[in-house]
This record gives C-alpha cells, sequence and structure tokens, in this order.
C-alpha cells in the first residue's frame, strides 16, 4: 500500500474514533511504518520499541481498554509491558509511556517531542 493510501486509512480510522493524530505521527506511520507487520524502532538507549501499524491501531487500543482508562490517549507501540502513547488532546506530537498495568492510576512519562527523536 502507498503511503497516500495509509493517510487515507488514517483518516478513515480518525473519523471512526473522533480524534486528529498529529502531524508527525501520521507522517511517520505512513512513510516509515507503512503497511509492515511489525515494525522497530531502536530507541537512542539502545532498546527496541515496536510502533503498530495502521492495520493493528483500533485492535490494540481495544484489547487494552486504553480509551476507557486513558481516554485523551492512544496506544501506538509496545516494548513488552510498556505502552507508548500519543495524546489525542493537546495537538502536540509528543510521545509518552507507561506500564500497561497502571494506565489511569499514575501519570505517563514523556519520552520526546515526537517518534523520530526517539531513534538513533
Amino acid at each position: 500500500m502507498n503511503k497516500n493510501e495509509i493517510l487515507k486509512e488514517l483518516d478513515k480510522i480518525e473519523s471512526d474514533i473522533g480524534c486528529k493524530f498529529p502531524v508527525l505521527y501520521k507522517k511517520f506511520l505512513s512513510e516509515e511504518v507503512g503497511d509492515s507487520d511489525a515494525y522497530e524502532l531502536t530507541k537512542k538507549n539502545g532498546e527496541a520499541l515496536y510502533i503498530f501499524n495502521y492495520k493493528d491501531l483500533v485492535e490494540r487500543n481495544d484489547t487494552y481498554a486504553i480509551q476507557d482508562s486513558v481516554p485523551d490517549f492512544l496506544l501506538i507501540g509496545q516494548d513488552g509491558d510498556l505502552g507508548c502513547f500519543i495524546n489525542l488532546s493537546d495537538d502536540s506530537d509528543k510521545i509518552y509511556s507507561l506500564d500497561l498495568g497502571a494506565l489511569g492510576s499514575l501519570d505517563m512519562d514523556e519520552e520526546g517531542k515526537d517518534l523520530y527523536s526517539l531513534r538513533i
């Protein structure tokens, strides 16, 4: 699937869940992740972070009931039990993390200004 087709799919997801994704997040998904089944981003600390493709976003958020616990956030990737999130209500590309078992009970940690800033 090409970049424009992926952007159309992301627009549909935004419409279905009633949100707008950050600009750089959409760019990263359409240009870097594409429709690959697994996309591994190596963070500056050497750890791997798996970024979900557009096909898995809704399913992964439904599986973990993300919007029930933290309605303003979207789970966009994982490193084991550590979830990687974007905030859908602050109009920024900031990336956050939190242990998936602590959703709704602890504040998220800010990891970077966008996905591009996380990688080597």
